[in-house]
């Protein structure tokens, strides 16, 4: 008979079963009440609300809508887990019985449909399951667990605004900061990777000024609307022209806006723009590039007066520690299947994650978790159609409930153990986190 006690993570996870049913119903209910940026208030509610009753401190209010809780347990190292909890301006299309209808007025006072399009609604029950079992298992584990629930990652600002906070003063200094998203991959696949994970971002706003006019006397205006085509195109050979085929960046055009009539010559035009870059020597050239050619086709143009370039979001390199990726990766091996653990090149996709780690000085490391339904996903694969699975802030987005759910938090819970478990067989070099 083995009498061996059972291992850290064995014991965290005994209740995953049981907790299951109301993982779900936490997740149907965030997926059909969603919140835009900074405006989490119903969502923070709830996530405070699962840590105290798991016997968390809680602090709510950082950063205006996000929630801090902590549960110390003995001299050990601090672990902090993060999930940003803000959805989109998407029209859902899911069908799904739990589908939004919900509607909400945005920062410029508009009316937009609400939906859970990237996936943040798994990731605050990713993590909210994860607290649970971690406070259930005290006894597996020495330390202090650190479950961040922040706002406004698609606006780039909910990381700052927490460190704006006091996030840095008013919490301890965590010892490592993990965080995951769940992303198109087969459900239960779990992928990451040492350093580069997730690009820079940069989007800005130029508005362009000329003179307007009547339709028919074009020679009384400053065409705005030809000072703006002409920058589109010119802006499209920054990554042609002038970024070298060993390198990467992209220059995308999201909008561009001017006039209102056919027979009337605006005086002015707006371009908004994003940029992802993967080096910060690749990216103060490109930024540098834009700001070249706007003011360039201006002056060509014979503008009244300069173009305004604003920066509307700015999100940092997002950098996986090695020594402290190897660590999570080692420690999901050992849990999962070797075919579910994988290395993954960086994503275009960009996250605000990495200020928490840059900004404290300390090792983060940041991981995917796929959600699409493993048949499907491999029928596309072998197809060469993947690219035609709806994705990330699509209408369509909508991850299978299982495994992505219990996969989720089971590798948040892995992931804190690999620094938290007394249990010495799961620590590199057999040395105990405590």
């Amino acid at each position: 008979m083995n009498t061996q006690p059972a291992r850290a993570v064995d014991q965290a996870l005994t209740n995953l079963k049981n907790l299951l049913p109301q993982l779900e119903a936490l997740y149907a209910d965030i997926h059909s009440h969603p919140e835009l940026s900074m405006q989490e208030t119903r969502t923070a509610g709830q996530a405070a609300e699962h840590l105290r009753a798991a016997g968390y401190d809680v602090t709510t209010g950082v950063g205006k809508t996000g929630v801090v809780g902590l549960l110390r347990n003995g001299d050990g190292p601090t672990v902090m887990l993060r999930a940003d909890m803000d959805a989109l301006p998407v029209e859902e299309m899911t069908g799904l019985p739990y589908a939004s209808k919900v509607k909400a007025t945005d920062r410029e006072g508009k009316t937009v449909p609400v939906m859970h399009a990237c996936g943040h609604d798994m990731h605050v029950t990713w993590l909210a399951g994860a607290s649970t079992l971690l406070a259930q298992a005290r006894q597996a584990w020495s330390g202090t667990l650190m479950a961040v629930f922040q706002p406004a990652e698609e606006t780039a600002e909910g990381a700052r605004a927490m460190i704006d906070d006091g996030l840095f003063q008013r919490f301890p200094k965590p010892d490592v900061v993990l965080g995951q998203h769940v992303m198109v991959g087969s459900a239960g696949d779990v992928a990451g990777r040492t350093g580069t994970i997730t690009s820079a971002a940069d989007s800005l706003q130029i508005r362009l000024f000329g003179r307007g006019a009547h339709g028919s006397m074009p020679q009384a205006s400053i065409d705005p609307v030809v000072m703006a085509a002409a920058t589109v195109m010119r802006l499209q050979t920054i990554v042609s022209r002038e970024i070298s085929p060993n390198e990467a960046a992209v220059v995308t055009i999201g909008s561009l806006q001017a006039g209102t009539k056919e027979n009337v010559i605006p005086d002015e035009a707006v371009i908004k723009l994003n940029v992802r870059s993967y080096d910060p020597g690749v990216r103060k050239r490109v930024l540098a590039a834009i700001e070249r050619i706007v003011n360039a086709e201006s002056a060509a143009s014979g503008a009244p007066k300069p173009p305004e370039v604003t920066t509307l979001d700015s999100y940092p390199l997002g950098v996986n520690n090695a020594d402290a990726s190897q660590r999570v990766a080692d420690a999901f091996r050992r849990h999962f299947s070797a075919e579910r653990v994988r290395e993954t090149g960086p994503t275009s996709a960009s996250e605000d994650f990495g200020s928490f780690g840059a900004e404290w000085h300390v090792p983060s490391v940041f991981w995917f978790v796929g959600g699409i339904d493993p048949d499907v996903y491999e029928k596309a694969k072998a197809a060469g159609e993947v690219n035609k699975i709806p994705s990330n802030h699509s209408p369509f987005f909508a991850p299978v409930l299982h495994p992505t759910l219990e996969t989720g938090v089971e590798t948040m819970v892995v992931g804190a153990l690999a620094w938290l478990s007394k249990d010495e067989s799961a620590m590199p070099g057999g040395q105990s986190a405590a």
